[in-house]
């Protein structure tokens, strides 16, 4: 037998056992990323259900000051469709007499995490007038 076989029988199983350890370390990196990719888009995720229930909850503030009225719920479904709201008017007391306390909360899920915004401002009870109306 020459010398070329013999080395090749000894050193046989090192490429095999090299691979095995590649191949492991590359699912572990690739398991790894997996999970941060999925924790970002959790994240992501939240951040736009809270954006969109902050942009809500303003524009329900600003029918109500507006208009004097909330936004209609047919077009708040329209415009928001995974989204509730609700709101609350209560008189100002000490130096915000003669105006109205307005409570706005708007609140969303973010898969298993709710999301809860809430809003508020006092509004003069006089009439606002829009120019050129």
């Amino acid at each position: 037998m020459s010398d070329r076989n013999i080395r090749y029988k000894r050193y046989g199983g090192f490429f095999f056992v090299e691979t095995g350890t590649a191949m492991g370390v590359m699912a572990l990196l690739l398991t790894l990323l997996a999970i941060s990719l999925h924790s970002f888009a959790r994240f992501n995720r939240y951040q736009l259900v809270r954006q969109n229930c902050i942009a809500a909850a303003q524009a329900q503030l600003d029918s109500i000051a507006i208009t004097g009225e909330p936004i209609d719920q047919a077009d708040f479904d329209r415009l928001w469709p995974n989204l509730s709201i609700s709101a609350k008017k209560s008189p100002g007391t000490g130096q915000w007499l003669g105006t109205e306390l307005v409570k706005v909360t708007a609140t969303g899920k973010s898969f298993r995490k709710e999301v809860k915004i809430e809003m508020t401002r006092y509004i003069s009870q006089d009439k606002v007038t829009i120019e050129g109306k």
